[in-house]
C-alpha cells in the first residue's frame, strides 16, 4: 500500500482525495493536515510514503516551506505538490524545495494516480505542458549564446578548445593530449554540436569570451 498524508487548507479537497484515493486498490490516505506546520508534525507520526502539498495555504505555513523543512526530516518521504498555478517559477521553486514532482489541481484523476505511483517509484513527475515549458525555456537558454553549454563539456573538450583556440593543428594537438589525430576530431565535432558552432573561428571567440587563453597547456 501506497500510504498518502494529505496537507491542503480546503476541507472540501482533502475530503475528495480521501475518497478518491481511499477507492484505489494500493493507496491509503494515513492522515491531513490543513497547513504545513501541522503537515510536517503528521508526516512524522504517520511517515507516509508521499505527501499530497497544497502550494498556497494562507493561515500558517505555506507548502514550498513546509516541503523544504520535511525534507530534511523525511528524505525518503516524496512530496508531489498539488496546484492551481500554472506557472514555470513556481514549478521551479517547488523541485528546488525538494518536491518529486507538482500536479494541477484541475488534473484528471487518472493523471493524478499516475503521478502519485510515479513519484513513488523514485521517478519525478510534471504534468505534461509543464515538461514541455521546461524543455523550451533549457533549449533556449541553450540557443542564447552557448553559455549554459559550458556545462555540457567534458574537461577532455576544453582542453582540446583551448588548444585550438591558441591556434594548434589537429596533429599537434593530439600529440600534446597523446591521443590520435581521430579522437581530437572527435572531440571538436562534439565540441561544434554542443555549442551550435560551424567554424573554428567561432570556437576561437567562444574560448577567448570564456577566458580560456589565460590558462591551459602551454
Amino acid at each position: 500500500m501506497i500510504k498518502i498524508l494529505l496537507v491542503d487548507d480546503h476541507a472540501v479537497v482533502r475530503m475528495g482525495l480521501n475518497v478518491l484515493l481511499n477507492a484505489v486498490p494500493d493507496m491509503e490516505v494515513v492522515g491531513e493536515a490543513s497547513e504545513g506546520d501541522e503537515g510536517i508534525k503528521k508526516a512524522l507520526e504517520k511517515i507516509p510514503d508521499i505527501v499530497l502539498m497544497d502550494l498556497s495555504m494562507p493561515h500558517g505555513k505555506d507548502g514550498l516551506s513546509a516541503t523544504s523543512e520535511l525534507k530534511k526530516l523525511l528524505p525518503e518521504t516524496a512530496i508531489l505538490i498539488l496546484t492551481m498555478h500554472d506557472d514555470e517559477a513556481y514549478l521551479f521553486r517547488a523541485i528546488q524545495a525538494g518536491a518529486s514532482g507538482c500536479v494541477l489541481k484541475s488534473a484528471p484523476h487518472q493523471e493524478l494516480i499516475e503521478a502519485i505511483r510515479s513519484v513513488c517509484s523514485g521517478n519525478a513527475y510534471l504534468h505534461p505542458a509543464a515538461t514541455k515549458r521546461l524543455m523550451d525555456e533549457y533549449l533556449g537558454k541553450l540557443n542564447q549564446d552557448g553559455s549554459d553549454s559550458y556545462q555540457l563539456i567534458s574537461d577532455r573538450e576544453k582542453e582540446v578548445l583551448t588548444l585550438v583556440a591558441k591556434g594548434y593543428s589537429n596533429k599537434e594537438i593530439a600529440e600534446k593530449l597523446i591521443i590520435s589525430v581521430k579522437t581530437v576530431e572527435s572531440h571538436k565535432s562534439n565540441l561544434m554540436e554542443k555549442l551550435q558552432m560551424k567554424t573554428r573561428p567561432e570556437l576561437v571567440s567562444y574560448a577567448l569570451k570564456k577566458g580560456l587563453l589565460g590558462y591551459g597547456m602551454q
